[in-house]
């Protein structure tokens, strides 16, 4: 893969949602594209690359689209990026950022955002009743600001069709990780009130998503790709 493959990128993380703090680690989330010839053969590339230092995911075209139309919160905020985020931004790049809407639908919204949501206070409740070290005190304040964002920033998402990347009051968020590091059952009545307003609330996504523009997307990203490579000659 080079640079030429990736087609969107930009920080994500706490830096975007306005949670960093001196020591935070700056993420980096991308999409690139494989090229074409490559998926024929007998091993297909790597649908995803991983590293540290720095800390950077880059997911397949194809693996992003279908992890996108299953709500995925991670790889979803990449196409609802604050402009001055993105760090790679191609013409392909920013016909994705314009079907994201089109990748949305109520039930699979709902279900990553709040389940991914819930998965963190149990994990939080595991640990036990706050008498932590420092660093799992650490740890467990982080975990509880990710509940936090993921109820707020996926219950939007359901009642609006809008997500938005930073949060509101980010000192709020470290307030409400220092209470739940001390007693994890303080994050339950946050989770349980947005359990009950997803169920209150008329969604102003569609029941299924549309998956036709992401595959017109694709092909036309295959289409490229397969061009670009018979003209280089590689």
């Amino acid at each position: 893969m080079t640079s030429k493959n990736i087609l969107l990128s930009g920080i994500v993380g706490s830096t975007a949602y306005g949670l960093a703090r001196e020591g935070s680690d700056v993420d980096r989330l991308g999409v690139f594209a494989a090229p074409t010839e490559d998926l024929h053969g007998l091993h297909p590339p790597k649908e995803s690359h991983v590293t540290t230092a720095p800390d950077s995911t880059l997911h397949e075209v194809a693996k992003w689209c279908r992890l996108a139309l299953r709500g995925n919160p991670t790889v979803n905020e990449l196409v609802w990026l604050p402009d001055e985020l993105y760090e790679v931004r191609t013409p392909l790049g920013d016909e994705l950022i314009g079907l994201r809407s089109s990748l949305l639908s109520a039930k699979r919204v709902r279900d990553a955002y709040l389940g991914y949501a819930t998965q963190q206070f149990k994990r939080l409740y595991d640990r036990g009743d706050g008498a932590l070290c420092a660093d799992t005190r650490k740890r467990t304040a982080k975990h509880a600001r990710h509940l936090k964002r993921l109820c707020g920033q996926g219950y939007e998402l359901y009642a609006t069709g809008h997500l938005s990347i930073r949060v509101d009051d980010p000192d709020e968020y470290y307030r409400f990780g220092e209470r739940v590091a001390a007693d994890a059952m303080a994050a339950l009545p946050l989770l349980q009130h947005y359990e009950q307003a997803f169920d209150e609330t008329r969604s102003a996504l569609p029941e299924q998503a549309d998956e036709a523009p992401a595959e017109a997307w694709l092909r036309r990203v295959r289409a490229h790709y397969y061009a670009v490579q018979g003209r280089d000659g590689s």
